[in-house]
């Protein structure tokens, strides 16, 4: 059995002393290095006198020495039945070798599964594992404007379908083979304790550093553990917890004296705040001592009390599309248990579901796995994501918030005494001043303005300035860390972690004031298309959802009013709409009108999605009105854009665009005067150069004579001379409309006589 006390030889002493004298320390100061509280045991230590083990071990290390090379040994006689102590000729490849075989078991019990959320049984780390990627610059250490800041927003949005600007993105296992110390920072969920657990797997197989001994500590049962303890050093904390498996202390030494060891230290910010400083003082101790070893320590973005010196920062990135494909194949064959086969087909629909526009919002939530475990789960049930989306981003915001620190035995410490539903009503508040601002990225200065004007209504508000400012900023802190709900996008710049929950806890805040006026105020914003998802979350939230719904429809007639042009346009869609021969739905006629009286270029000219949307009898089978009034319109639409020079080209188009036999049966009037139309067009045989010179002449007046023809017996093809305005205010009308609808189809309360109101008097002026 290894001896409780050490003592140094003399010439180990001289060596202590040289290297003493080369620090140019005092024996207090020496003491204070190796966390004594006297210095008794240094001069001790000098005068060849038994000290602790370990005691001997510290003070070697600090003074730069190998142990091996100071201690007395042993005087054996030849009658001594005892072997040499292994520790003072140990080779190291042959102890690490021995260290990992004993620890094996250890490490794959420790590292080898994972417990995500809400299943119910643990899953092997292999089966679900994804490849992190790394941003070796954290992402708010950049210096951005906003402007710059937003650009890159966009650029990355069509690039991966995300929402977040990216620096280069690296393997995480590259970034472990390039720096031998690192902080490892990342949002809630991103995925930081399974990937430490999968470089321990690794190690542990050889797959890197191999010569290494893997040693993982969940740094919150570190802070547990030593509460109460005075004087503890991580050595002794590891050293203890090595023990059972046959490890002695001179085997540790041994270890981390050569640098053969990856320390992987989980969840700085798990750690109370109390503890805090002092957990982080005995790690900078150890890594400064033992400063050939790996240390991997991992934090939530935002924790910043900490400094590590020789510590590269560096950050996991979201999730792309293509690694949160990954991650639905593996969790439909892992956790859902289904066949190779099937999980494949499911995952594919998952993604091909996710890509879609009306499930864009979903795509931006699921980069990370916290809530990609989340999103995978809903969609097992039905394989597709619920209609109510305002009830799944409260099952996203419920992980963050309260959950996922309940499930890991977290307790944060309290900001200011806020409670739970203070923050929520405090992240509604936010939210809405930003949306009213019509932005997302918001100044640090900015965001505390907005975080002050809420606290000083609080009960216990102070009425200092100052005060006032500095709990602002800690309350922001707190929130970034505790929650990940606010994220620093760049140095400065704040912004919620993802849009949808900035939309969710803006209507939250709407639905809690339901007053008129309040939400007369909120209807002011409907043209604005920031505004729209807050909207149908609005809808869906309120019970019964019928006052917004009347608000929103009166804000629409007010549109339509305000433009002369607009005014005339909607009295006359009113009237043809009630002039056809029609089975569908009114409104839905209205609808289809709308569109094809737009002027060619516009962009909803013809387009019959909404039309189709409130009835889908639209799509199977056109009435002869409809068909006959769409064909006419297309006509004039290919007169218009004819020029002299294209008209040798154009002209069988033409011919075939008046040919509307098929649906003239019982107008012989209209067809022999769009068959006198055709008759007066020159034919192709004529030459190219006589048909241009035919439409130079003639092209005009005919043109005009096919709408004159068109208005007359059909009341459609006016030109309604809209100049840019015009266009814009028909654009946000339309857009009005739809959001409307979209509102009523998501609303799951709303009186039955309400909805039939407006779905009837949709594109009405005078409703």
């Amino acid at each position: 059995m290894a001896k409780r006390s050490l003592q140094a030889s003399e010439e180990g002493i001289r060596k202590a002393k040289q290297a003493f004298k080369r620090k140019g320390w005092t024996q207090e100061y020496l003491a204070a290095e190796v966390s004594l509280e006297t210095r008794q045991p240094i001069w001790k230590f000098f005068t060849g006198k038994p000290v602790d083990r370990h005691v001997f071990n510290d003070i070697c290390f600090v003074l730069e020495l190998d142990p091996s090379e100071i201690i007395q040994k042993p005087i054996i006689h030849e009658s001594t039945s005892f072997d040499i102590p292994a520790d003072s000729t140990l080779n190291i490849h042959a102890l690490v070798k021995k260290l990992r075989s004993v620890y094996h078991e250890k490490i794959q019990a420790q590292c080898g599964n994972l417990h995500l959320l809400d299943i119910a049984r643990p899953i092997n780390l292999n089966d679900m594992y994804v490849d992190v990627k790394i941003f070796e610059e954290l992402t708010s250490k950049r210096w951005l404007e906003i402007l710059d800041l937003y650009k890159l927003e966009a650029n990355e949005f069509k690039q991966l379908g995300l929402s977040h600007p990216l620096p280069e993105r690296v393997s995480g296992l590259e970034v472990i083979r390039k720096y031998s110390k690192l902080v490892l920072l990342g949002k809630p969920g991103c995925g930081k304790t399974t990937f430490l657990q999968s470089i321990a797997i690794s190690c542990d197989r050889g797959v890197i550093l191999p010569e290494y001994l893997p040693i993982f500590v969940s740094l919150k049962n570190f802070a547990e553990d030593i509460q109460g303890r005075n004087q503890i050093s991580f050595f002794n904390y590891l050293h203890d917890n090595l023990i059972n498996f046959g490890v002695s202390e001179q085997e540790l030494v041994t270890l981390f004296y050569h640098g053969k060891a990856l320390i992987l230290l989980d969840g700085l910010d798990e750690v109370i705040l109390e503890d805090s400083v002092k957990i982080i003082n005995i790690i900078r101790k150890f890594s400064e001592k033992y400063y050939n070893n790996h240390l991997i320590i991992t934090s939530r973005i935002g924790v910043q009390q900490y400094s590590f010196p020789g510590f590269h920062e560096v950050e996991i990135s979201d999730f792309t599309k293509q690694e949160i494909a990954e991650f639905a194949e593996k969790w439909f064959l892992a956790i859902a248990r289904n066949s190779p086969a099937k999980a494949q087909i499911l995952a594919h629909k998952f993604m091909q579901k996710l890509e879609l526009q009306e499930n864009l919002q979903i795509l931006e939530l699921v980069t990370t796995p916290l809530l990609l475990n989340l999103i995978c789960l809903v969609f097992k049930l039905i394989e597709d994501f619920p209609a109510n989306r305002s009830e799944l981003y409260k099952q996203a915001l419920d992980l963050l918030l309260v959950r996922w620190d309940e499930a890991k035995g977290i307790k944060r410490g309290r900001c200011r005494n806020l409670s739970l539903l203070d923050k929520i009503k405090l992240l509604s508040h936010i939210a809405a001043v930003s949306l009213s601002q019509g932005d997302y990225l918001l100044p640090e200065t900015k965001m505390r303005q907005i975080i002050a004007d809420y606290l000083r209504y609080l009960p216990d508000a102070t009425a200092d300035a100052d005060a006032l400012e500095l709990e602002s900023a800690a309350v922001l802190k707190a929130i970034a860390v505790q929650h990940g709900l606010l994220i620093e996008r760049a140095r400065g710049i704040y912004a919620f972690s993802h849009l949808v929950f900035q939309e969710y806890f803006a209507a939250r805040g709407i639905i809690t004031n339901t007053n008129t006026q309040e939400l007369q105020e909120f209807v002011n914003h409907l043209g604005k298309k920031h505004w729209q998802n807050a909207f149908l979350l609005s809808a869906e939230m309120l019970k019964p959802a019928d006052t917004l719904l009347h608000l929103i429809k009166q804000e629409i007639v007010r549109l339509a009013t305000s433009n002369a042009k607009l005014h005339n346009f909607l009295i006359w869609l009113g009237h043809k709409s009630s002039l056809v021969n029609t089975f569908y739905h009114l409104a839905s006629v209205r609808a289809f009108y709308f569109t094809i009286a737009l002027p060619p270029e516009h962009p909803l000219a013809c387009n019959q999605d909404f039309a189709i949307r409130l009835d889908r009898r639209l799509a199977l089978n056109l009435a002869v009105d409809l068909g006959l009034d769409l064909g006419l319109i297309h006509a004039l639409t290919v007169s218009l854009a004819i020029t002299a020079d294209i008209f040798f080209q154009r002209l069988s188009a033409l011919s075939l665009a008046l040919d509307l036999k098929h649906l003239l049966t019982d107008k012989q009037s209209l067809q022999k005067s769009l068959q006198d139309l055709k008759n007066q067009l020159p034919l192709s045989s004529q030459g190219r150069e006589a048909l241009k010179i035919w439409w130079q002449t003639n092209g005009k007046a005919w043109t005009e004579e096919l709408r004159a023809l068109t208005i007359s017996t059909r009341q459609i093809g006016h030109d309604w001379k809209f100049n840019e305005q015009d266009l814009q205010q028909l654009q946000s009308y339309w857009d009005a409309n739809k959001l409307l609808l979209d509102c009523l189809n998501s609303a799951s309360n709303v009186t039955p006589h309400v909805r039939d109101a407006i779905k009837e008097n949709l594109f009405l002026v005078d409703s």
